[in-house]
């Protein structure tokens, strides 16, 4: 039995910004109960020269949307980087998660083998369809889900494994 790509990218995106939500839910109820200014966990990163957690929000809802516009043979919606609140971040989550809610399933099947072409610092990557999402976008939408989940935990938000994986 295989896997289709419908199957492989939208309900699977959707679940990971979920769960990615319930994490900044517990962040930003935690930042209040111990009267932390929101703005520190935002701003938070593991060492000096990663990204802050608002921009691995910012990149692991572009990496959903990026995907399942690119597979769908769409151009991926501009997301303005603006987000400065826990608020902020739960909208960009939630208007990524309607955009994937409205691609149309059917534009994915197939989508295995489409050429799919990205420019990333300045270099041109070619994939096919199969190698981008199990190659590029799942692994980067984990990367910069899991350093949000890191960068929480780091600060002691009260976060597990469950948090992070959700309803199984």
């Amino acid at each position: 039995m295989s896997i289709s790509m419908v199957q492989a990218t939208s309900p699977r995106f959707i679940n990971g910004l979920r769960n990615l939500s319930n994490i900044l839910k517990k962040a930003a109820a935690h930042a209040e109960a111990h009267k932390i200014d929101p703005a520190v966990l935002l701003q938070s990163r593991l060492y000096p020269d990663m990204f802050a957690l608002t921009r691995q929000v910012q990149i692991a809802c572009d990496q959903a949307k990026g995907a399942v516009a690119r597979l769908a043979g769409m151009e991926p919606p501009k997301h303005e980087d603006t987000e400065q609140s826990f608020g902020d971040l739960q909208a960009r989550i939630q208007k990524t998660m309607a955009f994937i809610e409205s691609v149309d399933c059917t534009k994915l099947d197939g989508s295995e083998t489409r050429g799919i072409h990205l420019k990333v610092a300045g270099k041109e990557l070619t994939f096919v369809g199969s190698q981008y999402l199990m190659g590029w976008a799942w692994p980067n939408f984990h990367f910069h889900s899991s350093m949000t989940y890191a960068i929480l935990r780091h600060n002691g938000v009260p976060l597990g494994k469950a948090d992070y994986l959700g309803e199984v």
